[in-house]
């Protein structure tokens, strides 16, 4: 049987705004249009290579309630999908959750106008989707909402973590009763958002709505499934090794802030068959984020020091940061005007950070300054000035003439 052609993403966040600027002749922000170039790419990608089917596992939008705007660019996307004959399966995220389960989710329009060839994973079923290489199953897990437990008797007056834990068990029980479905004949795509053990987590923490329950990786590594799609976690991961089936967050596709700054993004490009599918991460242009850190404390020239730093990165459509060490004497130096035109290549500079190397102040620990005689004084003057031992042994040596004493007549090294 030929394969059947599966592009797996997730996690796209559209409305997120970090580290961009109004474009007065479109409305929407850099950083948005960003996040939708992305978007473009799967969408490219798939009619370019004849997918058969799209997962989307989760979390369109940044918040609950998106702009219109932001919706209307999303679902141009996704009807462009659907109207080339690839059927499209849009997952529900905690993102897309309203705030009150009677509530629409941000995704259900597709659901109530029955647009055709979109499938929206609203609860827990198992889909029967045709596609032109032959018939998928595609089991999906929407986020699983610890609010719906509420409202059945058993599980009120329950902590925090004894509802996590019964979530567990119920999400555990719905997906092996979903398993236990499967036509055994066809592909099977288990598709989920939610949090399994095991996973590395990454900035998603940053933007994250509501208290995760985390499920264990057992409940989803199942022969039945021939891929597991994972959404939820921005960090792209593989759980199951080389075991069967693979367990796969495809993660984010743009990054989100400098911790992500060294994580590919992109999507999974998956070859569906029976018992023996394989699969390949495909990174996308995701915008770069660069950090220049430069230790100038022992630079004569600091500015000339931090240029030849900057230089040695590329900057072009970057958002950078730039973190510099320096002495209290080298601030004035460095000032946020002459670092920004060295900058000039940059798409958008998140900040400019100086540490600064500040002494620490001699203590007396526990005698006052009139219990001290006043060669004692000058000696721990002369250590807060940081003045070299041998400086220091002349200086208190001329000192004691003056103050009549020879006390310090061999005088202290440190």
């Amino acid at each position: 049987m030929e394969a059947i052609r599966l592009l797996h993403f997730a996690d796209l966040h559209i409305g997120i705004e970090n580290y961009g600027r109004l474009d007065p002749t479109t409305g929407v922000n850099s950083r948005v249009r960003d996040f939708l170039d992305r978007l473009d790419e799967v969408v490219e990608y798939a009619l370019n290579h004849e997918a058969d089917l799209v997962l989307f596992a989760g979390d369109a939008y940044k918040t609950r309630d998106p702009n219109p705007t932001y919706q209307r660019a999303f679902a141009r996307r996704v009807k462009r999908l659907a109207d080339a004959g690839i059927p499209v399966v849009l997952l529900v995220g905690n993102h897309d959750l309203p705030t009150m389960p009677q509530r629409a989710s941000s995704v259900d329009i597709f659901h109530t106008l029955a647009v055709p060839n979109v499938y929206v994973g609203r609860e827990e079923d198992l889909l029967r989707i045709p596609t032109r290489r032959g018939p998928v199953q595609v089991a999906v897990v929407p986020f699983p909402v610890r609010q719906r437990l509420l409202a059945h008797e058993e599980f009120r007056g329950l902590s925090l973590e004894q509802l996590d834990e019964a979530l567990r068990r119920i999400v555990t029980e719905n997906i092996q009763a979903l398993a236990r479905k499967v036509d055994p004949e066809i592909p099977a795509v288990l598709a989920a958002h939610l949090s399994v053990s095991g996973a590395t987590y990454g900035s998603e923490r940053g933007v994250m709505i509501g208290r995760d329950t985390v499920v264990l990786l057992s409940a989803l590594a199942d022969p039945v499934w021939d891929y597991v799609a994972l959404g939820h976690i921005h960090k792209h991961q593989s759980l199951n090794g080389s075991a069967y089936p693979p367990v796969v967050y495809a993660g984010s596709l743009e990054r989100i802030d400098f911790g992500e700054e060294r994580e590919p993004k992109g999507f999974c490009w998956v070859q569906l068959r029976r018992g023996e599918t394989t699969w390949e991460f495909v990174e996308v242009a995701a915008r770069r984020f660069v950090t220049v850190r430069a230790d100038l404390r022992a630079e004569t020239d600091p500015l000339g020091a931090l240029s030849r730093a900057v230089a040695a990165h590329d900057l072009r459509d970057a958002v950078v940061r730039v973190e510099m060490k320096l002495r209290p004497e080298q601030e004035r130096l460095v000032r946020d005007a002459d670092v920004r035109p060295l900058l000039a290549e940059a798409a958008f500079v998140g900040s400019i950070s100086r540490d600064v190397e500040r002494p620490a102040r001699l203590r007396l620990g526990t005698l006052r300054p009139e219990e001290l005689t006043p060669p004692q004084l000058l000696e721990r003057y002369l250590q807060a000035k940081e003045v070299p031992p041998e400086r220091r042994r002349e200086l208190l040596a001329a000192a004691a003439e003056i103050f009549g004493t020879t006390e310090y007549g061999v005088g202290s090294t440190e």
